[in-house]
């Protein structure tokens, strides 16, 4: 099977790129031009990773969300509509669908992004929805949450420098659930997509297991040899101190006390029914993986 990926040289194109070598790959780099022609050639299939990813330091133009991840996607899709090829796996976000969640979040969800990361992201899906599918082609949207692996220079990568210096956690009155996706798992699944004959959809993609922050502090220094700091500091003194903070500008303030704490979990039953099978890694091994290549 011959694959022209998108993406390839960011955390999970490079990782799926590894994974999928008993495939025919051939990188693909674009940017979004008006009138745009883009030329598949032969491709069995497309795999789109690329796009703008959300910019947490708030100095990206909205248009380059919607340029990046809408319009781009646009064309693609219609040259794979145009194409021999006869499968599109779009790479979007759980993003798309919230910003915040109460509960679980799964493909049922009415989707209600915030920012224009998500929005971008939920325009790229639902124009691919709307387009009449040719026989014999199917499309996957995939909504992976927060990935990580070996390599990977995230929020879990800030994480373990915070343990690894003796730096006590301040926020373990605050229970927190979130889910996290191992790359092995994304690249297991979008290979599965490659093999199968699945329908077309709307999948989400997660680790089984859900886990808190406090887990997460745990798990790091257990992989360190240290003993967990966990300091159970009053969560209404904690609050009361972020709202000082707003007034004088302090590191910690509302906002990013809401994105330190809260829950952000997320269903994989869709996925995992549709392929009949279970996940080859799990969440905490897949954790163990991460945390131990930052030791290496």
């Amino acid at each position: 099977m011959k694959l022209i990926i998108t993406g390839t040289t960011g955390f999970a194109g490079i990782n799926l790129i590894s994974y999928l070598k008993d495939f025919e790959t051939q990188p693909l780099s674009l940017r979004y031009q008006p009138s745009q022609k883009v030329c598949l050639g032969e491709a069995d299939a497309i795999i789109h990773l690329s796009g703008k990813a959300h910019d947490l330091k708030k100095i990206s133009q909205p248009q380059e969300y919607y340029d990046a991840n809408f319009e781009l996607t646009k064309q693609l899709y219609d040259a794979f509509l145009k194409s021999d090829a006869r499968k599109f796996v779009f790479i979007s976000s759980v993003k798309a669908a919230a910003d915040t969640v109460n509960g679980i979040l799964t493909e049922e969800t009415i989707p209600d992004p915030e920012t224009h990361y998500g929005k971008s992201k939920l325009q790229a899906e639902e124009y691919i929805q709307s387009q009449p599918l040719p026989e014999g082609k199917s499309y996957y949207i995939l909504r992976p949450c927060m990935i990580h692996g070996p390599g990977n220079k995230g929020n879990l990568n800030l994480l373990y420098k915070f343990v690894k210096k003796g730096i006590p956690y301040p926020l373990a009155a605050f229970e927190n659930k979130r889910s996290f996706l191992s790359i092995e798992n994304l690249c297991f699944v979008i290979k599965e997509l490659l093999e199968r004959d699945i329908p077309s959809g709307i999948y989400q993609v997660a680790d089984d297991k859900s886990l808190s922050t406090s887990e997460l502090v745990n798990q790091i220094a257990l992989n360190l040899g240290l003993k967990p700091r966990l300091w159970q500091i009053p969560a209404a003194f904690i609050k009361a101190a972020a709202k000082a903070g707003d007034i004088l500008r302090l590191p910690l303030n509302t906002e990013r006390l809401t994105k330190l704490t809260e829950s952000y979990e997320v269903s994989n039953a869709k996925i995992k029914k549709v392929l009949g099978k279970e996940l080859p890694v799990s969440a905490r091994e897949g954790l163990k993986r991460t945390i131990l290549s930052f030791k290496g």
